[in-house]
């Protein structure tokens, strides 16, 4: 793989910010990593970082190098600060940035599948919710998505312990633009999703309430609640599964 720091300029946030970017490449004379043969532009997987990370976690605290080579599967990984990824009352555009300028940007600079059959996206905890919260707004672009602890139930959270946060991202309660389940009742289609955390994580009853939700409309949902707490020793080993649960077309299967 290859591993790219993206600098640009973001005509939505208004200010230069970062990007990391995996992409897959085929090797020889590598030892001890393996990496799929892949034929045209790889798919893409749009990973979201948590409250207190940026776009360096999760190639610092897993493995999802190696992940996603053993499947040819580019992976994008966009700064995104403590925004909830939304475009915030006070602060900066960050859901236009993830939902509509990331993505023309990725098109324009690389060379990767933009057929919405192998694009996805996934993401823990803050990123867990804006994964979902992306395949839910637009159902259309995405094959797949998953949330690893994902902090889902923003209007509960928000009238919480984080109460100054979300007044600073919504200037009040997340409105229904904004709610998971409030998108999730109005949503005509829904891609296959990926819901997992730890049961001893405060926020398991949001990723069992999204569950039970989405099951109750018809979702296809693999639900993965295993002994854990909110860290990256799950995640890292989460990671690894839902990337091998990624219906990738033609892609093939990880050994691991």
């Amino acid at each position: 793989m290859a591993r790219l720091t993206c600098d640009v300029f973001s005509e939505s946030l208004e200010v230069g910010t970062s990007v990391t970017v995996l992409l897959p490449q085929p090797t020889e004379e590598q030892i001890g990593v393996s990496g799929a043969d892949v034929t045209g532009p790889p798919p893409v997987l749009y990973l979201l970082h948590g409250l207190s990370d940026d776009h360096t976690a999760w190639t610092r605290y897993t493995s999802i190098e190696r992940y996603a080579a053993e499947r040819g599967l580019a992976v994008v990984m966009p700064a995104v600060g403590r925004s909830f990824y939304a475009d915030e009352a006070h602060g900066h555009r960050y859901w236009t940035w993830v939902s509509q300028e990331l993505p023309e940007l990725v098109a324009r600079f690389f060379r990767v599948a933009t057929e919405p059959a192998s694009t996805f996206v996934a993401g823990l905890s803050m990123g867990g919710y804006g994964a979902l919260r992306l395949a839910l707004t637009h159902p259309e672009r995405y094959a797949a998505a998953a949330s690893l602890s994902g902090a889902l139930d923003v209007v509960e959270l928000a009238a919480g312990p984080r109460t100054a946060l979300f007044d600073r991202i919504h200037g009040g309660a997340p409105g229904p633009e904004a709610d998971l389940f409030a998108l999730l009742e109005r949503a005509e289609h829904v891609p296959p999703l990926h819901v997992s955390c730890g049961t001893e994580d405060p926020l398991l009853p949001g990723s069992e309430k999204l569950i039970a939700a989405a099951r109750a409309r018809g979702v296809d949902v693999t639900a993965d609640l295993r002994p854990g707490e909110h860290e990256w020793g799950l995640w890292d080993t989460v990671i690894r599964e839902v990337v091998d649960w990624l219906p990738i077309p033609g892609a093939p299967v990880s050994a691991g």
